[in-house]
């Protein structure tokens, strides 16, 4: 018995199908949620309210290289990884104080 060429082909397709569809649904969304948090943590900066992946909500009072420290309450801060941000609660102006 020969084994045919198009035959192996055929019995490929539907791995590729799959893997493509695989890439499609779920790689390629994930790879895009995480540019658009990587976009949202650079764009942070001074007086914007945030909320952390743990649920605190703060005001970012400085922006360090790896950190921010988040005022949580009247003389209570905290310094949180940048990674830790979940999303963006609102965005102050500094131009207003």
């Amino acid at each position: 018995m020969q084994d045919n060429p198009q035959i192996a082909i055929i019995n490929l397709l539907p791995l590729i199908f799959l893997f493509v569809l695989f890439y499609f649904l779920l790689i390629r969304p994930q790879q895009k949620k995480q540019r658009e948090h990587q976009k949202l943590i650079q764009s942070l900066k001074k007086n914007d309210e945030i909320v952390t992946v743990g649920g605190i909500h703060g005001t970012i009072v400085n922006v360090k290289e790896k950190t921010f420290v988040v005022r949580v309450d009247n003389n209570v801060k905290m310094e949180i990884d940048k990674s830790s941000v979940s999303y963006l609660k609102k965005k102050r102006d500094d131009s207003a104080k």
